[in-house]
């Protein structure tokens, strides 16, 4: 990349009107260049291959392998962008998960037109800085990690449930078959003691394993 030119972008949400309004900010600013746009996990892997792109914003639950499985993907293609994620989950354990498979900053979608562009920035210009658009709560959490009762991939499973999907939906999110689902659900009942999916759901907020605003 020639020194001062344009930073390379590439946005993956799968949120259309979202990603058209974080592609039409970036636009505007002569210092960044929008090379690509991804709706899924497998598109931002192809995309960031194809483009090479400086700085790639990715949405930690786009439909595909998953943000984990996406970003490990992504930071083995040559020339791998430098990665910011996108959510709307402040969640000190996933924010965790992702720094240490390799993101470089964690951007709240609740942030500010000008706390994302300087967080595009600042990926951009650094490979030894961890950018963070999260609560103090979360950093809080992050300075004194508690050991997590259920596995990443059951703390998974929760997420989408909490967001209603069903166990054949869950199962083509995570590309598992159903019965590993009913599998992970049991377990999650068992190690949380509760008796359903919204007893875990509520469970899982109070011990800090889901963000509070879940399921709104």
């Amino acid at each position: 990349m020639i020194q001062g030119s344009p930073a390379r972008l590439l946005v993956a949400d799968d949120h259309t009107l979202f990603r058209q309004g974080i592609v039409e900010i970036c636009k505007t600013e002569e210092d960044l260049d929008v090379v690509g746009e991804a709706v899924d996990g497998h598109s931002a892997v192809r995309l960031a291959r194809l483009e090479q792109p400086d700085v790639l914003l990715l949405d930690v639950e786009m439909p595909g392998p998953g943000a984990g499985a996406t970003l490990e993907q992504i930071l083995d293609v040559p020339s791998p962008p430098h990665v910011a994620i996108l959510t709307m989950h402040d969640d000190a354990r996933m924010v965790s998960k992702l720094l240490a498979i390799g993101a470089q900053a964690y951007i709240s979608k609740t942030s500010t037109r000008e706390e994302l562009l300087a967080a595009i920035r600042a990926v951009r210009q650094t490979t030894d800085r961890v950018v963070l658009s999260v609560t103090k709560e979360t950093m809080r959490r992050l300075e004194r990690p508690e050991e997590s009762p259920v596995s990443a991939r059951e703390l998974e499973v929760l997420h989408l449930v909490a967001r209603g999907l069903s166990n054949a939906e869950i199962a083509t999110e995570l590309y598992i078959s159903s019965g590993t689902v009913k599998r992970h659900l049991t377990n999650i009942y068992l190690k949380l003691d509760v008796p359903s999916r919204l007893n875990a759901i509520n469970k899982a907020v109070a011990l800090g394993l889901l963000p509070g605003d879940v399921g709104r």
